[in-house]
Parts: C-alpha cells; structure tokens; sequence
C-alpha cells in the first residue's frame, strides 16, 4: 500500500525546536518522565506537544502496544500503554521511529496524551 507523504508548508507548518526547561510527566501521582532534552512540536492550529527522549522515561511504566496510526506529514506512529498504579491508559504514548525527515529530530522521543497524564513544563 502506498502512503501519501506530504511536506510541511505554509499552508499546514510543523516546527520542532527544543523545548526550553524541564518536561515533569506525571501519571497515578508519580514522576514517569522527566527531562531537560524535550523537544516542542508545533503543527499547524493544534496544541504544542512534548517530545521526551525515550531514555528519559520509566520504562517500567511502558508496555507496547499493536496499535498504529499514520500521520502523512510524520510517519508511522507506534503506541506504548502506560500501566502505574492506580492508573492503566491504554495507548497513552506515542512514538514515530523512523519519521519522515521533515521531522526526523522526534525519532527516538515520545510524547503523552495530555488527557492521560500530567504536563507539566517549567523554566
């Protein structure tokens, strides 16, 4: 199956640029990550997400997921569920492993959905 791939343009921009202080990602009321190596994603007209070197997270809060979705400007996205104490979100992290080069800085990061956990930059 072929996929589109599209370039980010004036029409639909994406920047990625470091994130300036420290990510805190909090879930079940605890620290899961946190890291002064983030990266902000603008794209177009939705939210800025974080986007924290894997290595920066608890990797015992992380189980892999089968799920995937297609963004035709980043790439593949694979899922990570969270699983804390108290708190199980499936499908709660994302990652683009080998993202399109528009946006090849976000390989290696993840970034949460901020209706599952806590966000929390500070400078």
């Amino acid at each position: 199956m072929t996929r589109e791939i599209r370039i980010p343009d004036a029409t639909h921009p994406i920047t990625v640029e470091p994130t300036v202080g420290r990510v805190v990602v909090k879930a079940g009321g605890r620290i899961i990550a946190e890291s002064t190596a983030a990266l902000t994603l603008r794209e177009s007209t939705y939210p800025p997400v974080q986007y924290i070197p894997l290595s920066d997270v608890d990797p015992a809060v992380l189980e892999p997921s089968d799920a995937k979705t297609y963004c035709p400007y980043k790439g593949e996205a694979s899922y990570y569920s969270l699983s804390v104490p108290g708190q199980e979100a499936p499908n709660a992290v994302w990652t683009y492993e080998t993202p399109y080069d528009a946006v090849s800085d976000i390989a290696s990061h993840v970034a949460f959905y901020p209706d599952k956990v806590e966000i929390t930059v500070t400078e």
